[in-house]
């Protein structure tokens, strides 16, 4: 589901890409509509990159993005499969295997692409 990105959303996106200074993206002319994608796709130059982005979330960040993958708010669609892995890792290693195994369930009945 598609959405305009709320203010902590742009902090959550800001902290993982201090470099960020715009909300729109370079492909599709078009704002930005979850997080992950164009952490993913705009900012992160390897998978490696992505975890070090990652890395720089707090817990309370972390809860608050995987809440928005589970409930539809923040799309997966988008982000490569390799991407996906380092970020289940990455939720199953602070959060929980619980966790990661919702938002992968979650991943595979997605539909589409919102950046």
């Amino acid at each position: 589901m598609a959405r305009i990105l709320s203010e902590r959303d742009t902090a959550v996106l800001k902290k993982a890409a201090p470099e960020c200074t715009g909300l729109v993206c370079a492909g599709s002319g078009g704002p930005y509509r979850s997080v992950l994608p164009p952490l993913a796709n705009h900012y992160a130059a390897d998978a490696a990159d992505f975890l070090a982005r990652l890395e720089r979330l707090d817990d309370d960040d972390l809860r608050y993005l995987v809440g928005l993958v589970l409930d539809g708010s923040e799309s997966l669609g988008c982000v490569p499969p390799d991407y996906i892995e380092v970020f289940l890792t990455f939720v199953d290693n602070r959060l929980g295997r619980d966790a990661a195994l919702s938002i992968l369930q979650h991943y595979e009945s997605e539909d589409g692409c919102a950046l």
